[in-house]
């Protein structure tokens, strides 16, 4: 996929959160949000994958799981929040690299 449909498939994910956040509001749990995300999706016909588990691993020992909510056509991480602010802990979480697992 090159720049410009990246560009484009962001752009759409954009407006499928705002049309959830729109129609549903404010208030409600994350796990909400995600499942109206995901309906709206489907609409689109966008594909997704949902709470994909990828090891952490630290000096080959697993340590943990990152298991991000929504994965768009492998190259989009979505990652719902009700907060008001989305600070630097929420943006270190969210940060993917290309040294980032992928899928196998």
């Amino acid at each position: 996929m090159n720049e410009n449909e990246q560009n484009e498939l962001i752009h759409k994910v954009i407006g499928a959160a705002m049309r959830v956040h729109s129609e549903i509001g404010y208030g409600l749990r994350e796990k909400t949000y995600e499942r109206a995300l995901i309906v709206e999706l489907e609409h689109l016909g966008i594909p997704y994958s949902q709470q994909s588990r990828y090891p952490v691993v630290y000096r080959d020992v697993k340590v943990d799981e990152y298991i991000p909510d929504l994965e768009i056509e492998d190259i989009l991480v979505v990652d719902t929040k009700v907060i008001e602010t989305i600070a630097d802990y929420e943006l270190g979480k969210c940060l993917v690299t290309s040294e980032s697992p992928r899928k196998p």
